[in-house]
């Protein structure tokens, strides 16, 4: 039985009406296979829960029908799952089992419950923490990004993850609040990738991290050197960015630190950040001989731009 609150696509312009006028789009590429059929009762269950019109939008496309459309995303495996956020395509899902289905889908239905609760002003996240002043003539640009495109390369997965640094809550100073910040994994070094719905313009950027308060030897400590590139269509790999010249890079000392909030106030050559669609954040050396660093939370401060029409594509990751 056809659910209702899938749309099935028949037309390559129905699919970009839908694009157009839902903020959030989850495509299934599917054909009349048993690999299909075998996960769609999985698909058809996050539609139910989570399809809300204009809003958010769940389609299917059966690929021999509208060859149009899977050709001019490269879909070549059944079934391909989409994730489409303002037109523009943030994930790619290709043959997934049931739980992986859930696990890709769960970025969007965590952020889409999230603007719910804003719209309805019940969101804790009304008042948001800041670690430091902002800037007379801007203000908090960071409800711009785009949390669906996040990437981070080299975190500890027993910690917090990418949408942990932007979260509008206080920072936990605790040793047992692991969740609430991020930690490298093998060695100082961390890579973020922000993508922003809006082009911007950056004044600063805002970085808390809070003192470990632990005798552990190993315990992470705060950035000191950190590199920032703008307008990349994906995040950098390591080597990568060691062979590409920064925006700006910054070294940190212990006087730019805000002893009582844990917050780096960073401010940035204002005329190398306008027009920014997107920032890479590499942290490329911790303070001391610490092996790993700790990351509470980011505010990005500035002035807010047009919305962007461009697509920045990525695979889906485990962020």
């Amino acid at each position: 039985m056809a659910d209702d609150r899938i749309i099935y696509m028949v037309s390559t312009r129905q699919f970009s009406t839908a694009l157009s006028s839902s903020p959030v789009v989850v495509a299934e590429f599917f054909d009349k296979n048993s690999i299909s059929e075998r996960i769609a009762p999985t698909y058809e269950r996050i539609a139910r829960r989570h399809s809300q019109p204009k809003k958010i939008t769940f389609a299917r496309i059966q690929v021999d029908h509208q060859s149009d459309i899977a050709n001019s995303y490269g879909v070549t495996t059944t079934p391909t799952y989409m994730i489409f956020k303002n037109a523009r395509r943030v994930g790619t899902l290709v043959d997934p089992r049931a739980e992986e289905l859930e696990e890709f889908l769960k970025d969007v239905t965590d952020e889409f419950r999230t603007m719910e609760t804003t719209e309805a002003g019940h969101s804790a996240s009304d008042s948001p923490w800041y670690g430091a002043e902002l800037p007379r003539g801007y203000v908090d640009v960071t409800d711009q990004v785009d949390f669906l495109g996040l990437e981070l390369l080299n975190w500890d997965s027993s910690h917090g993850n990418a949408r942990k640094l932007i979260s509008k809550d206080k920072p936990s100073a605790t040793p047992e609040a692991k969740a609430d910040f991020v930690q490298s994994d093998t060695d100082e070094q961390l890579m973020l990738y922000i993508p922003f719905q809006s082009t911007l313009k950056i004044h600063s950027v805002h970085l808390t991290s809070l003192p470990d308060n632990t005798d552990d030897d190993e315990s992470p400590s705060r950035p000191k050197l950190i590199k920032f590139y703008t307008n990349k269509p994906h995040i950098l790999g390591f080597d990568e960015a060691d062979g590409a010249p920064p925006t700006q890079e910054v070294t940190l000392t212990e006087k730019d630190w805000n002893p009582t909030t844990g917050t780096a106030k960073i401010d940035l050559r204002i005329v190398k950040f306008q027009n920014v669609s997107s920032v890479v954040i590499f942290i490329v050396e911790s303070e001391g001989d610490n092996e790993k660093v700790r990351l509470d939370r980011i505010r990005i401060v500035g002035e807010t731009g047009e919305k962007r029409d461009g697509k920045i594509e990525k695979v889906a990751s485990d962020d």
